[in-house]
């Protein structure tokens, strides 16, 4: 229906009503401002089908002869779940035009590689918790420091002298997978203690936010699975589930925020040293979490998912 339309489903329930009052279709139609042969086919499709027929009818044809085959979108999907072409190396290899490859793609649903498992090739359901805290996604992120004065980026990869070792930051973070706030910290290193305490004030950093954490979803790495971790978690009643081994997508959420942070922040400018970097860090997070606007959030920013934080973002 456009945007200029006359008569909604509520106006064509209204005309109808009024018509079989007894009074005449072209009276009723000229109230409404639409003409005779209109009113009188809702009339008509209503008698016939009731309410449900004043709604807008599919625009698709019946019949399509000029779809293309069965045969030759299957072998489309085949290409596609096998070997990831993308629609112009399957256009070349079965003689058809890019954009009739692109078009089968997307009714079938796989035009983006990225929903695709690159094992096995079946598209990936994507799923979100009911409510804050229910599950909150952790990883780490391992990022080269920045030596005093600024690394190749600043100098050039061909700068005479020996280039300085400064060794890597850690980004520590926590993603809830309902609102996707995020609480992240840039540390020394991925041990089992830093782990923990990361852990320690990221639940406390949720609970201040009115978000009780049920479950943490982490990989398989070593500090996550130390006793230490573990008595963390019991001690206050969250449930600790592990990834599938090579299955990075099943902490999706998380890998998503490691990608935004390196193009929005790490990536984003020339810094000249680490402290510069991680300075602009906090910044950007509460960026991230009150004015970021997310596709997946019906374009709002996480924390208009966090009832008693609503106020705080414009």
């Amino acid at each position: 229906m456009h945007a200029n339309a006359k008569l909604t489903a509520a106006g064509r329930l209204l005309l109808v009503q009024r018509i079989a009052t007894g009074r005449p279709i072209a009276h009723v139609a000229r109230e409404m401002g639409v003409a005779r042969q209109t009113a009188s086919r809702w009339w008509q499709r209503w008698l016939a089908e009731g309410e449900s027929g004043l709604h807008d009818r599919s625009s698709r044809p019946r019949r399509s002869p000029r779809r293309t085959p069965h045969a030759v979108e299957r072998r489309i999907e085949r290409l596609r779940r096998r070997l990831k072409l993308g629609p112009v190396r399957i256009a070349y290899r079965l003689g058809l035009a890019p954009s009739t490859v692109y078009r089968v793609l997307r009714r079938l649903g796989l035009h983006r590689l990225a929903w695709l498992d690159r094992p096995t090739g079946r598209v990936i359901r994507r799923y979100e918790r009911a409510h804050p805290g229910e599950l909150v996604h952790v990883d780490i992120k391992k990022l080269g420091r920045i030596p005093a004065g600024g690394g190749w980026k600043v100098h050039g990869r061909g700068r005479a002298g020996r280039r300085q070792r400064v060794g890597y930051a850690y980004i520590h973070s926590a993603v809830d997978d309902h609102s996707r706030l995020a609480y992240s910290e840039v540390l020394g290193d991925e041990r089992a203690a830093t782990a923990v305490g990361f852990w320690g004030r990221a639940q406390a950093w949720f609970a201040e936010r009115g978000i009780a954490v049920q479950a943490v979803l982490t990989d398989n790495g070593s500090a996550y699975r130390s006793t230490d971790f573990a008595r963390l978690c019991a001690e206050a009643g969250v449930h600790h589930r592990f990834t599938r081994p090579y299955r990075p997508q099943t902490n999706g959420k998380v890998e998503r925020f490691n990608r935004t942070l390196l193009e929005e922040w790490a990536y984003v400018r020339v810094y000249r040293s680490e402290q510069s970097r991680t300075q602009v860090f906090r910044r950007w997070l509460h960026q991230y979490n009150h004015h970021r606007r997310h596709t997946a959030l019906g374009g709002l920013p996480p924390v208009s998912r966090v009832t008693n934080l609503m106020a705080q973002y414009s």
